[in-house]
């Protein structure tokens, strides 16, 4: 990035910095001022649930919602993509549950795995679209990202299981081996070493370094590596995987229906509004009510592991089949999967509905 080149912010500096890059720093932040809190711990408490999970995590996924559906453009122009994705993920995954719960929850957790990757990939590619992506430069970039969140998965497989899942116990596939891990692990300081030196040569030749593009990859580094590696607690893992994810994304959205939906004709005019300063309380408020609402669902239905959470008692004891499940489950988790998938088209079709960001990272 030459010298005169702006840095390539996607929104203001500020709040980049605050909601797209800080995420994974704060929470090693606090993590480091109450380390015995997230140590080899397998519980979390509920409110630390309504915060992470809830807020968060699941609130992230009904994002989505603005930027497809809910726009009547995208809507008109890509229906047919918007109602077969949940279609076709709700039959398949009621015929996965029919056949294996544990493959039901298996798949989808390598599914999150790879949107969670993809993600980070993502947002180094937006932060690096100033740059000449031909060299040996951005290959070490694309690579580094890569193995940086590939690592800790690999880890996690041939190390065993911890004291956190994604889903469920034993959603991931173990192979234990050690000489293999010890290969991938001088492999992973290797990438990192080349990494380095690759910041180094950019700043020797053009005397500036892209902090947004630097920030993503070193936050990527250290948050996946101590959530998934070093900390060996739930929490932690909870922490660094949900907030470093879900709130940048949130962000994003955000972002990108300020730059969309305040333009004239564009959208319509609940987005309008929705995407005004005036309008975020909804934006959140709107998640949030999605969020609570899911999870109630899935609490009195499902676990039945956060009664003072939701209480939901007044509709009395639940007893549901397993036939019925197989379609429950498939439905309740059918805003996360069609969530995973549609992240894969939304920042990359080219219509007018649906230019900017990610399509530039290609």
């Amino acid at each position: 990035m030459p010298p005169h080149v702006q840095q390539p912010w996607i929104g203001k500096p500020a709040v980049d910095i605050v909601f797209i890059l800080l995420p994974p720093f704060a929470c090693l932040f606090v993590i480091a001022l109450f380390p015995q809190l997230f140590q080899n711990d397998k519980g979390m408490p509920d409110a630390a649930w309504v915060v992470l999970i809830l807020l968060i995590d699941v609130a992230h996924v009904y994002s989505t919602l603005y930027r497809t559906y809910f726009d009547p453009q995208v809507y008109r122009k890509q229906k047919s993509l918007l109602l077969a994705i949940p279609f076709i993920s709700f039959v398949s995954g009621v015929l996965l549950y029919s056949v294996s719960v544990l493959w039901f929850w298996r798949i989808l957790a390598y599914v999150a795995i790879f949107h969670f990757i993809r993600q980070q990939y993502g947002f180094m590619r937006v932060y690096s679209r100033k740059e000449d992506n031909r060299g040996w430069m951005a290959k070490t970039d694309k690579l580094t990202i890569y193995y940086a969140t590939l690592y800790p998965i690999l880890y996690w497989h041939l190390s065993g299981p911890r004291n956190f899942n994604w889903f469920i116990e034993q959603d991931l596939m173990y192979f234990q081996s050690h000489l293999l891990l010890t290969l991938l692990t001088w492999l992973y300081y290797a990438v990192l070493l080349l990494y380095i030196g690759r910041e180094l040569l950019s700043f020797i030749r053009f005397r500036v370094i892209n902090w947004p593009r630097s920030l993503t990859i070193t936050g990527t580094v250290i948050s996946w590596y101590a959530g998934i590696v070093y900390f060996n607690g739930d929490m932690a893992f909870t922490l660094l995987n949900v907030v470093s994810h879900g709130i940048p994304y949130m962000a994003l959205i955000w972002l990108f229906g300020k730059k969309t939906y305040t333009q004239a004709g564009k959208g319509s005019r609940f987005l309008q509004m929705l995407f005004s300063f005036r309008g975020l309380i909804v934006f959140i408020g709107l998640l949030f009510l999605f969020a609570f609402i899911e999870e109630g669902l899935w609490d009195w239905a499902v676990w039945q592991e956060h009664a003072r959470v939701f209480n939901m008692s007044w509709l009395g004891e639940v007893s549901i089949s397993p036939k019925a499940l197989s379609f429950i489950v498939p439905l309740l988790a059918l805003p996360q999967i069609t969530h995973y998938i549609l992240d894969g088209f939304i920042w990359k079709i080219k219509e007018d509905s649906f230019k900017w960001s990610k399509e530039d990272t290609k």
